[in-house]
């Protein structure tokens, strides 16, 4: 079975989202500003409550911020 990984969109909306700082959407979700960075990279997974609110607050379906890539 090959592996999936998690990718997303964050970084992009965040922008046309009136240029949302890292920081700013940190606050409006509850995480860091280091865990924002960490889930733009690919680094850090966000839990499915995090996933939720960070769509939430960039005003799109999950689907939209969050894929799995094969």
């Amino acid at each position: 079975m090959s592996k999936k990984r998690l990718s997303n969109h964050v970084k992009t909306l965040r922008f046309l989202s009136q240029e949302m700082t890292q920081s700013e959407l940190g606050e409006k979700v509850g995480l860091t500003r280091q865990t924002i960075a960490a889930i733009e990279t690919g680094k850090y997974s966000p839990s499915l409550e995090s996933a939720f609110r960070i769509a939430e607050v960039l005003g799109r379906p999950l689907e939209e911020v969050f894929q799995w890539d094969v």
